[in-house]
């Protein structure tokens, strides 16, 4: 019973101190500080190692005895990565990635060595605010333009309607006054002429 609780809480020390993992969510083109603190106290910069990678062999940055080194460091990410060294007697070695691209989502990792703590960074790259509202913005200006143009088809349509009506009536008016002239006109039978012949 005792071995099995000492057991689970070296367990649960050592994960840990072997692994924290944390989610961050980032705009494309922005920038993103991803987190790495040591919890060793007595952790001095000068003997310190700290290598951030990305998927596990993209080399970001480097810290070594308290300088950032970007001599080792992927193409992709020259200009690109800042180090904080006021923070590093902390034990604060966090990073700020500028100018996020699509490729830069997945998993960083910064590793501390000599005491091989581990934590790693899952970072999603997401459509910026700014842009969605722009697109949003475009698209209600295109339906307003639609629904314009279906408004106008719409009084068109409309129109057409009622010119139709009015041309309609005037038919049925010239019908009916031709009928009605018709009616009154004098018929000349063949029998009246006859009699006024006599």
């Amino acid at each position: 019973m005792i071995i099995g609780c000492c057991f689970t809480c070296v367990f649960a020390v050592l994960i840990n101190k072997v692994s924290l993992e944390e989610t961050v969510k980032a705009d494309i083109g922005g920038s993103v500080v991803l987190l790495c603190s040591s919890t060793e106290h007595d952790l001095k910069p000068q003997n310190t190692e700290v290598h951030w990678r990305h998927n596990g062999s993209e080399i970001v940055c480097d810290i070594i005895k308290g300088k950032s080194s970007v001599e080792r460091q992927d193409s992709q990410y020259k200009n690109r990565v800042e180090t904080f060294p006021d923070e590093y007697l902390r034990g604060n070695f966090s990073i700020k990635l500028n100018n996020l691209q699509y490729t830069d989502a997945g998993e960083f990792s910064c590793l501390i060595s000599p005491s091989s703590e581990l934590q790693t960074v899952q970072l999603s790259i997401k459509e910026s605010t700014a842009k969605k509202e722009s697109k949003s913005t475009e698209q209600e200006n295109q339906e307003d333009t639609e629904a314009d143009s279906v408004d106008t088809s719409n009084w068109v349509f409309i129109l057409l309607a009622v010119l139709l009506l009015f041309i309609l009536s005037i038919a049925c008016f010239i019908i009916y006054y031709c009928r009605k002239k018709k009616k009154k006109a004098p018929s000349f039978s063949p029998a009246m002429t006859e009699d006024k012949e006599q």
